[in-house]
């Protein structure tokens, strides 16, 4: 296959300076690759995320699949503001976006540096806390829930998230997706960490879609909508929350790294 140039921009997105929050990478094309393909791609960018973005023919309206090194997920909070960064900074297209992606619509707006992502709030279900949740971070777990394919464990506080030492191996047995940890901040309403092996991500610098459980769970505990949240990886993020009754948002800050051309 003899495809390219192609244009590729990489993103750290929930970050207002290099070096910080999460970096994806971004393609705008005319249509999307064959899977395989984007697949290598985004192999070969070894991030977290590699963003397909397409845009229709009505303005505001794209087309989005996201991909990590090992598979195509269905949601991706961090790479959808790269998205929307790139359209907006350097294409020049108008916000609203809206990305038709595989759980519906994302509408990503802008406000002064914010990008606000408007986004379905993940239903929790309470799971039996085990032994093995525990002795995959080596610390006490208050609570678990599934958060549709994640896992949601509760810890008593910001020290147990950041002390945390995760026996990767174990927690690709505790979900086929990723696990995240979280609890109660000091400078922030919450903070959190994000592990997913199974998708070859070993730690997630900073999670969009993660927080589509974590802050509905904290507005609830708190008594607030509003939040501000701090994921503790070692780049780190800050998001800020707006929790609503079906729907929330999620809005961060971004800055581009890269820009530059592939040929396959």
């Amino acid at each position: 296959m003899q495809l390219g140039p192609m244009e590729l921009y990489q993103v750290d997105a929930f970050a207002d300076q290099l070096f910080k929050g999460n970096p994806a990478a971004v393609m705008v094309l005319e249509k999307f690759l064959p899977a395989d393909v984007m697949q290598n791609i985004a192999m070969e960018n070894n991030l977290a995320e590699t963003a397909f973005v397409v845009p229709r023919d009505e303005p505001g309206q794209y087309d989005l699949r996201w991909f990590t090194p090992g598979m195509e997920i269905d949601f991706c909070g961090h790479a959808t503001i790269a998205s929307a960064h790139i359209l907006a900074t350097e294409l020049g297209h108008q916000p609203p976006f809206h990305f038709h992606v595989i759980i519906g619509e994302l509408i990503v707006g802008v406000k002064d540096d914010l990008y606000q992502m408007d986004a379905p709030i993940t239903a929790l279900k309470a799971a039996d806390v085990t032994p093995d949740m525990g002795a995959a971070f080596g610390q006490s777990i208050n609570e678990a829930y599934w958060a549709h394919k994640n896992l949601l464990l509760i810890l008593e506080s910001e020290a147990d998230v950041r002390a945390a030492e995760p026996d990767l191996p174990l927690i690709k047995t505790l979900s086929e997706d990723g696990v995240i940890i979280t609890a109660r901040g000091t400078d922030f309403d919450c903070v959190s960490r994000y592990f997913a092996p199974n998708a070859l991500v070993d730690e997630d610098p900073v999670t969009g879609s993660a927080h589509a459980a974590i802050g509905p769970y904290w507005a609830a505990k708190l008594g607030q909508s509003k939040l501000t949240a701090y994921q503790a990886s070692q780049r780190g993020g800050i998001l800020w929350i707006d929790v609503g009754t079906d729907r929330m948002t999620i809005s961060g800050k971004a800055v581009t790294y890269l820009r530059g051309e592939i040929t396959l």
